[in-house]
Protein backbone atom coordinates (compact mmCIF):
# COMPACT_ATOMS: atom_id res chain seq x y z
CA UNK A 1 0.00 0.00 0.00
CA UNK A 2 1.57 3.24 -1.13
CA UNK A 3 1.13 6.21 1.22
CA UNK A 4 0.98 9.51 -0.65
CA UNK A 5 0.66 13.11 0.45
CA UNK A 6 -2.04 15.16 -1.27
CA UNK A 7 0.59 17.11 -3.20
CA UNK A 8 2.22 13.87 -4.37
CA UNK A 9 -1.14 12.56 -5.60
CA UNK A 10 -1.81 15.82 -7.43
CA UNK A 11 1.58 15.75 -9.12
CA UNK A 12 0.99 12.19 -10.28
CA UNK A 13 -2.36 13.21 -11.80
CA UNK A 14 -0.93 16.31 -13.50
CA UNK A 15 2.14 14.54 -14.85
CA UNK A 16 0.07 11.59 -16.15
CA UNK A 17 -2.10 14.03 -18.11
CA UNK A 18 1.04 15.61 -19.58
CA UNK A 19 0.33 18.99 -17.99
CA UNK A 20 3.72 19.40 -16.34
CA UNK A 21 6.68 21.25 -17.86
CA UNK A 22 7.69 18.20 -19.93
CA UNK A 23 5.56 18.83 -23.02
CA UNK A 24 4.76 16.16 -25.64
CA UNK A 25 6.23 16.55 -29.08
CA UNK A 26 3.26 15.84 -31.34
CA UNK A 27 -0.44 15.00 -31.43
CA UNK A 28 -0.44 11.20 -31.87
CA UNK A 29 2.12 10.76 -29.11
CA UNK A 30 -0.18 12.78 -26.84
CA UNK A 31 -3.42 10.97 -27.71
CA UNK A 32 -1.80 7.57 -27.26
CA UNK A 33 -0.86 8.69 -23.74
CA UNK A 34 -4.29 10.19 -22.95
CA UNK A 35 -6.08 7.32 -24.79
CA UNK A 36 -8.76 9.69 -26.13
CA UNK A 37 -9.82 13.17 -27.17
CA UNK A 38 -13.38 14.14 -26.33
CA UNK A 39 -15.32 15.77 -29.16
CA UNK A 40 -17.69 18.53 -28.11
CA UNK A 41 -19.54 20.98 -30.37
CA UNK A 42 -19.05 23.91 -27.98
CA UNK A 43 -16.34 26.20 -29.30
CA UNK A 44 -16.68 29.46 -27.41
CA UNK A 45 -12.88 29.66 -27.65
CA UNK A 46 -11.89 26.59 -29.68
CA UNK A 47 -13.22 23.02 -29.88
CA UNK A 48 -12.24 20.81 -26.95
CA UNK A 49 -10.36 18.45 -29.26
CA UNK A 50 -8.08 21.37 -30.16
CA UNK A 51 -7.83 22.98 -26.72
CA UNK A 52 -6.60 19.75 -25.13
CA UNK A 53 -3.58 19.41 -27.46
CA UNK A 54 -2.83 23.16 -27.31
CA UNK A 55 -2.77 23.12 -23.48
CA UNK A 56 -0.16 20.35 -23.61
CA UNK A 57 1.85 20.79 -26.81
CA UNK A 58 1.58 24.55 -27.13
CA UNK A 59 2.75 26.32 -30.28
CA UNK A 60 3.80 23.04 -31.89
CA UNK A 61 0.14 22.09 -32.31
CA UNK A 62 -2.18 23.17 -35.12
CA UNK A 63 -5.80 22.08 -35.74
CA UNK A 64 -4.59 20.92 -39.15
CA UNK A 65 -2.68 18.15 -37.34
CA UNK A 66 -5.94 16.82 -35.92
CA UNK A 67 -7.71 17.05 -39.28
CA UNK A 68 -4.87 15.11 -40.94
CA UNK A 69 -4.90 12.40 -38.23
CA UNK A 70 -8.65 11.92 -38.70
CA UNK A 71 -8.46 11.91 -42.48
CA UNK A 72 -5.60 9.41 -42.38
CA UNK A 73 -7.59 7.21 -39.96
CA UNK A 74 -4.84 7.37 -37.32
CA UNK A 75 -7.51 8.71 -34.96
CA UNK A 76 -11.02 7.28 -35.27
CA UNK A 77 -14.23 8.47 -33.64
CA UNK A 78 -16.18 6.18 -31.32
CA UNK A 79 -19.19 7.45 -29.34
CA UNK A 80 -17.99 11.05 -29.18
CA UNK A 81 -14.30 10.33 -28.52
CA UNK A 82 -11.34 10.18 -30.88
CA UNK A 83 -9.13 7.18 -30.11
CA UNK A 84 -5.89 5.85 -31.61
CA UNK A 85 -6.67 3.45 -34.45
CA UNK A 86 -4.66 0.65 -32.87
CA UNK A 87 -6.85 0.77 -29.72
CA UNK A 88 -9.94 -0.45 -31.58
CA UNK A 89 -8.76 -4.05 -31.18
CA UNK A 90 -9.64 -3.55 -27.48
CA UNK A 91 -13.31 -2.79 -28.29
CA UNK A 92 -14.19 -5.27 -31.03
CA UNK A 93 -14.92 -8.18 -28.66
CA UNK A 94 -17.49 -6.08 -26.78
CA UNK A 95 -19.02 -5.05 -30.08
CA UNK A 96 -19.35 -8.67 -31.16
CA UNK A 97 -21.18 -9.58 -27.94
CA UNK A 98 -23.51 -6.55 -27.90
CA UNK A 99 -26.66 -8.63 -28.45
CA UNK A 100 -25.78 -11.14 -25.72
CA UNK A 101 -25.06 -8.36 -23.21
CA UNK A 102 -28.42 -6.67 -23.84
CA UNK A 103 -30.56 -8.93 -21.66
CA UNK A 104 -31.67 -6.65 -18.81
CA UNK A 105 -32.75 -3.08 -18.07
CA UNK A 106 -32.35 -0.36 -20.66
CA UNK A 107 -29.97 -2.53 -22.68
CA UNK A 108 -32.78 -5.04 -23.18
CA UNK A 109 -35.20 -2.35 -24.40
CA UNK A 110 -32.60 -0.99 -26.85
CA UNK A 111 -31.84 -4.49 -28.14
CA UNK A 112 -35.54 -5.16 -28.67
CA UNK A 113 -35.93 -1.84 -30.53
CA UNK A 114 -33.05 -2.76 -32.85
CA UNK A 115 -34.55 -6.19 -33.47
CA UNK A 116 -37.93 -4.62 -34.27
CA UNK A 117 -36.20 -2.48 -36.91
CA UNK A 118 -34.02 -5.19 -38.40
CA UNK A 119 -35.29 -4.47 -41.93
CA UNK A 120 -34.17 -0.83 -41.61
CA UNK A 121 -30.81 -1.95 -40.23
CA UNK A 122 -30.29 -4.10 -43.29
CA UNK A 123 -31.34 -1.21 -45.56
CA UNK A 124 -28.70 1.01 -43.95
CA UNK A 125 -25.99 -1.62 -44.36
CA UNK A 126 -26.89 -2.12 -48.02
CA UNK A 127 -26.86 1.62 -48.78
CA UNK A 128 -23.53 2.14 -47.03
CA UNK A 129 -22.01 -0.87 -48.77
CA UNK A 130 -23.00 0.59 -52.14
CA UNK A 131 -22.43 4.31 -51.57
CA UNK A 132 -20.69 4.99 -48.22
CA UNK A 133 -19.39 7.05 -46.55
CA UNK A 134 -22.66 8.99 -46.22
CA UNK A 135 -24.21 11.49 -43.78
CA UNK A 136 -27.22 10.22 -41.87
CA UNK A 137 -29.63 12.43 -43.80
CA UNK A 138 -28.73 10.53 -46.99
CA UNK A 139 -29.83 7.22 -45.46
CA UNK A 140 -33.39 5.83 -45.64
CA UNK A 141 -35.63 5.80 -42.58
CA UNK A 142 -37.61 2.58 -42.95
CA UNK A 143 -37.97 1.97 -39.20
CA UNK A 144 -41.17 0.15 -38.29
CA UNK A 145 -40.95 1.29 -34.65
CA UNK A 146 -39.88 4.89 -33.96
CA UNK A 147 -37.31 5.79 -31.31
CA UNK A 148 -39.09 7.33 -28.35
CA UNK A 149 -37.36 9.66 -25.93
CA UNK A 150 -38.21 12.65 -23.78
CA UNK A 151 -35.02 14.33 -25.02
CA UNK A 152 -33.71 15.68 -28.32
CA UNK A 153 -33.28 12.18 -29.81
CA UNK A 154 -37.05 11.54 -30.01
CA UNK A 155 -37.97 10.15 -33.47
CA UNK A 156 -34.34 10.41 -34.65
CA UNK A 157 -34.61 6.87 -35.88
CA UNK A 158 -31.70 6.67 -38.29
CA UNK A 159 -29.08 8.30 -36.06
CA UNK A 160 -30.13 6.22 -33.05
CA UNK A 161 -30.06 3.02 -35.09
CA UNK A 162 -26.63 3.94 -36.46
CA UNK A 163 -25.35 4.49 -32.91
CA UNK A 164 -26.56 1.01 -31.98
CA UNK A 165 -24.92 -0.39 -35.10
CA UNK A 166 -21.64 1.23 -34.02
CA UNK A 167 -21.98 -0.57 -30.69
CA UNK A 168 -22.59 -3.80 -32.61
CA UNK A 169 -19.44 -3.24 -34.69
CA UNK A 170 -21.35 -3.04 -37.98
CA UNK A 171 -20.83 0.60 -38.93
CA UNK A 172 -18.33 3.28 -37.98
CA UNK A 173 -17.79 7.01 -38.33
CA UNK A 174 -15.45 7.43 -41.28
CA UNK A 175 -14.87 11.15 -40.74
CA UNK A 176 -16.73 14.41 -40.81
CA UNK A 177 -17.88 16.90 -43.40
CA UNK A 178 -18.28 20.09 -41.41
CA UNK A 179 -20.38 19.06 -38.42
CA UNK A 180 -21.92 16.09 -40.25
CA UNK A 181 -20.66 12.65 -39.32
CA UNK A 182 -19.96 10.37 -42.27
CA UNK A 183 -20.99 6.74 -41.77
CA UNK A 184 -19.53 3.67 -43.43
CA UNK A 185 -19.15 -0.06 -42.89
CA UNK A 186 -16.90 -0.74 -39.89
CA UNK A 187 -14.77 -3.16 -41.91
CA UNK A 188 -13.76 -0.26 -44.18
CA UNK A 189 -12.86 2.04 -41.25
CA UNK A 190 -11.33 0.01 -38.41
CA UNK A 191 -7.86 -1.55 -38.72
CA UNK A 192 -7.85 -5.26 -39.45
CA UNK A 193 -5.92 -6.07 -36.27
CA UNK A 194 -6.42 -9.29 -34.27
CA UNK A 195 -9.30 -8.83 -31.81
CA UNK A 196 -8.24 -8.90 -28.16
CA UNK A 197 -10.50 -11.22 -26.09
CA UNK A 198 -12.98 -9.29 -23.96
CA UNK A 199 -11.59 -10.05 -20.50
CA UNK A 200 -8.04 -9.24 -21.51
CA UNK A 201 -9.22 -6.13 -23.37
CA UNK A 202 -11.00 -4.83 -20.25
CA UNK A 203 -7.81 -5.28 -18.21
CA UNK A 204 -5.77 -3.49 -20.86
CA UNK A 205 -8.26 -0.62 -21.08
CA UNK A 206 -8.20 -0.23 -17.29
CA UNK A 207 -4.41 -0.18 -17.34
CA UNK A 208 -4.32 2.36 -20.17
CA UNK A 209 -6.88 4.54 -18.36
CA UNK A 210 -4.86 4.48 -15.16
CA UNK A 211 -1.71 5.40 -17.05
CA UNK A 212 -3.60 8.39 -18.47
CA UNK A 213 -5.02 9.45 -15.09
CA UNK A 214 -2.07 8.53 -12.89
CA UNK A 215 -4.27 7.89 -9.88
CA UNK A 216 -7.94 6.90 -9.71
CA UNK A 217 -10.54 4.98 -7.76
CA UNK A 218 -10.96 1.26 -8.36
CA UNK A 219 -14.74 1.80 -8.41
CA UNK A 220 -16.68 5.04 -8.64
CA UNK A 221 -19.85 6.53 -10.13
CA UNK A 222 -20.61 5.04 -13.52
CA UNK A 223 -19.94 7.40 -16.42
CA UNK A 224 -21.41 7.00 -19.91
CA UNK A 225 -19.06 5.68 -22.62
CA UNK A 226 -15.75 6.23 -20.79
CA UNK A 227 -15.52 4.97 -17.18
CA UNK A 228 -13.79 7.02 -14.49
CA UNK A 229 -12.61 3.97 -12.52
CA UNK A 230 -9.79 1.54 -13.27
CA UNK A 231 -10.67 -1.78 -11.63
CA UNK A 232 -7.61 -3.56 -10.24
CA UNK A 233 -5.10 -1.87 -12.53
CA UNK A 234 -1.94 -0.51 -10.93
CA UNK A 235 -1.20 -0.74 -7.20
CA UNK A 236 -3.20 0.28 -4.09
CA UNK A 237 -2.55 3.64 -2.45
CA UNK A 238 -3.92 5.88 0.27
CA UNK A 239 -3.77 9.67 0.19
CA UNK A 240 -3.22 11.71 3.32
CA UNK A 241 -6.47 13.43 4.31
CA UNK A 242 -8.60 11.64 1.68
CA UNK A 243 -10.91 8.75 2.60
CA UNK A 244 -10.64 5.31 1.07
CA UNK A 245 -8.12 3.58 -1.17
CA UNK A 246 -6.97 4.46 -4.66
CA UNK A 247 -5.11 2.77 -7.51
CA UNK A 248 -1.88 4.38 -8.64
CA UNK A 249 0.24 3.82 -11.73
CA UNK A 250 3.52 2.53 -10.28
CA UNK A 251 5.47 4.09 -13.18
CA UNK A 252 4.45 7.52 -11.85
CA UNK A 253 5.84 7.00 -8.34
CA UNK A 254 8.99 8.82 -7.24
CA UNK A 255 9.27 10.73 -10.51
CA UNK A 256 10.63 14.30 -10.71
CA UNK A 257 8.04 17.01 -11.18
CA UNK A 258 8.33 20.48 -12.69
CA UNK A 259 5.05 22.32 -12.96
CA UNK A 260 3.88 25.16 -15.15
CA UNK A 261 0.87 27.40 -15.62
CA UNK A 262 -1.80 26.16 -18.02
CA UNK A 263 -5.33 27.11 -19.06
CA UNK A 264 -7.51 23.99 -19.27
CA UNK A 265 -10.55 23.15 -21.33
CA UNK A 266 -13.75 22.84 -19.24
CA UNK A 267 -13.82 19.21 -20.48
CA UNK A 268 -10.19 18.43 -19.59
CA UNK A 269 -9.67 14.88 -18.27
CA UNK A 270 -7.79 16.25 -15.26
CA UNK A 271 -11.10 17.61 -13.95
CA UNK A 272 -13.65 15.56 -15.90
CA UNK A 273 -14.44 13.31 -12.91
CA UNK A 274 -15.82 16.03 -10.62
CA UNK A 275 -15.72 13.84 -7.49
CA UNK A 276 -12.04 13.06 -8.05
CA UNK A 277 -11.42 16.75 -8.82
CA UNK A 278 -12.81 17.78 -5.43
CA UNK A 279 -11.05 15.00 -3.53
CA UNK A 280 -7.63 15.57 -5.08
CA UNK A 281 -7.60 19.27 -5.93
CA UNK A 282 -10.25 20.76 -3.57
CA UNK A 283 -11.41 22.74 -6.59
CA UNK A 284 -14.90 24.20 -6.96
CA UNK A 285 -15.93 24.16 -10.61
CA UNK A 286 -18.85 23.43 -12.91
CA UNK A 287 -19.40 23.83 -16.64
CA UNK A 288 -21.96 26.66 -16.85
CA UNK A 289 -22.81 26.51 -20.56
CA UNK A 290 -26.40 25.47 -19.83
CA UNK A 291 -26.99 27.89 -16.95
CA UNK A 292 -28.81 31.22 -17.45
CA UNK A 293 -26.25 34.02 -17.65
CA UNK A 294 -27.45 35.59 -14.39
CA UNK A 295 -26.78 32.36 -12.48
CA UNK A 296 -23.23 31.78 -13.73
CA UNK A 297 -20.47 32.22 -11.18
CA UNK A 298 -17.48 31.99 -13.52
CA UNK A 299 -18.72 32.31 -17.10
CA UNK A 300 -20.05 30.48 -20.13
CA UNK A 301 -16.79 28.69 -20.97
CA UNK A 302 -14.48 29.46 -18.05
CA UNK A 303 -11.01 27.88 -18.33
CA UNK A 304 -9.61 26.36 -15.11
CA UNK A 305 -6.21 27.79 -14.19
CA UNK A 306 -3.54 25.22 -13.30
CA UNK A 307 -0.32 26.26 -11.54
CA UNK A 308 2.00 23.33 -10.92
CA UNK A 309 -0.08 20.76 -9.03
CA UNK A 310 -2.79 23.19 -7.89
CA UNK A 311 -5.93 24.62 -9.48
CA UNK A 312 -6.22 28.24 -8.43
CA UNK A 313 -8.95 29.92 -10.50
CA UNK A 314 -10.87 30.31 -13.75
CA UNK A 315 -10.41 32.55 -16.80
CA UNK A 316 -13.72 33.68 -18.31
CA UNK A 317 -12.93 34.22 -21.99
CA UNK A 318 -14.70 34.06 -25.35
CA UNK A 319 -13.21 34.16 -28.85
CA UNK A 320 -14.98 36.41 -31.38
CA UNK A 321 -13.22 35.30 -34.56
CA UNK A 322 -15.02 37.71 -36.90
CA UNK A 323 -14.13 40.63 -34.65
CA UNK A 324 -10.61 39.27 -34.25
CA UNK A 325 -10.58 39.36 -30.45
CA UNK A 326 -10.34 37.10 -27.42
CA UNK A 327 -12.64 38.80 -24.92
CA UNK A 328 -11.56 38.23 -21.31
CA UNK A 329 -14.38 39.19 -18.98
CA UNK A 330 -12.70 38.09 -15.76
CA UNK A 331 -9.97 36.03 -14.19
CA UNK A 332 -11.50 34.58 -11.04
CA UNK A 333 -8.94 34.03 -8.28
CA UNK A 334 -10.03 31.33 -5.83
CA UNK A 335 -7.30 32.63 -3.59
CA UNK A 336 -5.44 35.89 -4.31
CA UNK A 337 -2.83 35.23 -6.99
CA UNK A 338 0.78 35.99 -6.24
CA UNK A 339 2.26 38.58 -8.60
CA UNK A 340 4.20 35.92 -10.50
CA UNK A 341 1.13 33.74 -11.03
CA UNK A 342 -0.94 36.70 -12.21
CA UNK A 343 1.73 37.57 -14.77
CA UNK A 344 1.98 33.93 -15.90
CA UNK A 345 -1.80 33.70 -16.38
CA UNK A 346 -1.80 36.89 -18.44
CA UNK A 347 1.01 35.44 -20.55
CA UNK A 348 -1.01 32.25 -21.13
CA UNK A 349 -4.03 34.31 -22.20
CA UNK A 350 -1.84 36.26 -24.61
CA UNK A 351 -0.41 32.98 -25.98
CA UNK A 352 -3.91 31.59 -26.45
CA UNK A 353 -4.96 34.71 -28.34
CA UNK A 354 -1.93 34.54 -30.64
CA UNK A 355 -2.58 30.84 -31.28
CA UNK A 356 -6.17 31.76 -32.23
CA UNK A 357 -4.82 34.64 -34.35
CA UNK A 358 -6.87 37.23 -32.46
CA UNK A 359 -6.13 40.08 -30.06
CA UNK A 360 -6.84 39.72 -26.33
CA UNK A 361 -9.01 42.42 -24.78
CA UNK A 362 -9.86 42.78 -21.10
CA UNK A 363 -13.39 43.83 -20.19
CA UNK A 364 -13.62 45.45 -16.76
Amino acid sequence: MHELSLDEARRIAVRAQWLDADRPGELLELVRRLTLLQLDPTSAIAPNADLIPWSRIGWGYSPSHLAAAIEGRRLIELHGFLRPAEDFALYRADMASWTERGQTGWRKSVREWVEANDACRRDLLARLAAEGPLPSRALPDTCAVPWKSTGWTNDRNVTQLLECMVSRGEVAIAGRRGNDRLWDLAERVYPDDPVVPAEEAHRMRNTRRLQALGIARSRTTQAPVEPADVGEAGEPAVIEGVKGTWRVDPEQLDQPFEGRVALLSPFDRLIHDRKRMVELFEFDYQVEIYKPAAKRRWGYFALPVLDGERLFGKADATAARKAGVLRVDAVHEDVPFARGLRAAVEAEIADLARWLDVEPIRVE
